[in-house]
């Protein structure tokens, strides 16, 4: 059996700064002890955003994606999450919205929902126009098919323009940077269902079809009503990364297939990552 998760208990003395960007209260802070700044994540009443922020990041370590470090915590006997900053060393982040809004003419960075011009190919094209050397283009539209992956796996539906972004720093008068670790993965795993629904979906094994119905927040098109699914298919290959599948097949394709390659081992199972890691800390939920 798995050894539980550890959770880390933060004080109050230890809080720096809020956090604006988002819906859920959360403040930085830095511990005494240690030299790097994290964030505290409250998780809304009668859901799991706690734990889904935990496990994401440890299904996301499996399987070789690039991801900002998660751990259970509590403070001030509230239950949470505190994810480990990853913009340090002199480097800036940089979210989608900010970059669109250069490389898009008209993009609104502060339009929160219903953001049709928030697609695929506005993405890729961003990467063209930030990215000077081609090949590091190419690696960010890789790594970003990285993510559309992890997301159909979790189920996460928020993947909006400020829920990924690039690190940038100057180094000899040049900026350099590359794409940001994945990060924001609380709207997954079916955080939001109780227990009694949870055990009707497995009753009557409706959990497949639940997961259909997930959208993520990236659009197939600039027409499109609605954002794309973000379940996964038939074959159990996630629709989610269909759009980058067809949008630029060769840069994408590693990566899918890498992907699929780590995460088939017989190591990975949700079930190891649910049980002993959040029991006696939160309800299976």
């Amino acid at each position: 059996m798995a050894d539980p998760y550890r959770i880390v208990e933060v004080k109050p003395e230890w809080a720096i700064d809020r956090e604006d960007m988002g819906t859920k209260t959360k403040f930085w802070y830095r511990d005494p002890d240690g030299d790097v700044e994290w964030l505290f994540k409250h998780s809304r009443p009668n859901t799991g955003e706690h734990w889904s922020e935990k496990i994401a990041a440890e299904v996301a370590s499996v399987t070789g994606v690039r991801h900002a470090k998660a751990e259970l915590a509590e403070f001030e006997g509230e239950r949470g999450s505190v994810i480990e900053s990853f913009a340090r060393g002199g480097r800036a982040l940089y979210h989608g919205n900010q970059v669109l809004e250069w490389t898009v003419g008209d993009y609104d960075p502060k339009k929160k929902f219903h953001q049709s011009q928030h697609t695929l190919a506005n993405i890729l094209e961003g990467m063209d126009r930030v990215f000077v050397r081609p090949e590091a283009a190419s690696e960010a539209k890789r790594t970003l098919a990285e993510y559309a992956v992890l997301d159909a796996l979790i189920g996460n539906t928020d993947r909006h323009h400020e829920n990924w972004g690039l690190l940038r720093r100057r180094e000899g008068g040049v900026l350099k940077g590359f794409v940001a670790p994945s990060f924001d993965h609380a709207t997954s795993l079916g955080r939001e269902l109780l227990d009694e629904r949870r055990d009707r979906f497995l009753t009557e094994n409706r959990v497949g079809s639940y997961a259909e119905k997930g959208r993520g927040a990236i659009y197939w098109s600039g027409r499109a009503a609605r954002p794309q699914p973000s379940g996964t298919g038939a074959a159990g290959r996630p629709q989610l990364s269909r759009p980058f599948s067809a949008s630029s097949p060769e840069t994408y394709r590693d990566r899918q297939e890498r992907f699929f390659s780590n995460s088939s081992s017989d190591s990975f199972r949700l079930d190891d990552f649910f049980g002993a890691g959040v029991r006696g800390y939160a309800p299976i939920l």
